[in-house]
């Protein structure tokens, strides 16, 4: 706290636990920016926006699927679309929705949830 007090430049801190900051630390906070958890509507886009666009995909990618089915934030979207382009060019194939399918259950299992719960926050 007492470097806090004394740092001039600026800081930016994250944290996906909001609630277990120390409320004398976020008294030194001067602005906080919360980020809300992507609706079905955001996770679409961001599914489509995430995927890298060089991945040669193959067949129809069903993106609206996936924000309804799989209630996951941002950067787990990035990990899957990223895990998933791998998949793909490991097997020399073009990306198709199974890899994305598959990139999600292994996201799922790598944190200890379960890929039929369809959260992942």
């Amino acid at each position: 706290l007492q470097r806090l007090d004394t740092f001039e430049g600026i800081a930016i801190l994250t944290t996906n636990f909001g609630n277990a900051i120390d409320p004398a630390f976020k008294r030194r906070l001067t602005y906080r920016v919360t980020f809300p958890f992507p609706d079905e509507e955001m996770r679409e886009q961001l599914w489509r926006s995430l995927l890298p666009p060089e991945v040669p995909v193959e067949g129809d990618i069903d993106f609206a699927g996936l924000a309804r089915r799989f209630s996951l934030s941002g950067g787990y979207i990035r990990n899957a679309a990223l895990r998933a382009a791998f998949l793909a060019a490991e097997e020399g194939a073009f990306l198709t929705h199974e890899h994305l399918e598959r990139a999600v259950r292994m996201e799922f299992r790598e944190f200890g949830k379960l890929a039929e719960s369809g959260t992942l926050e």
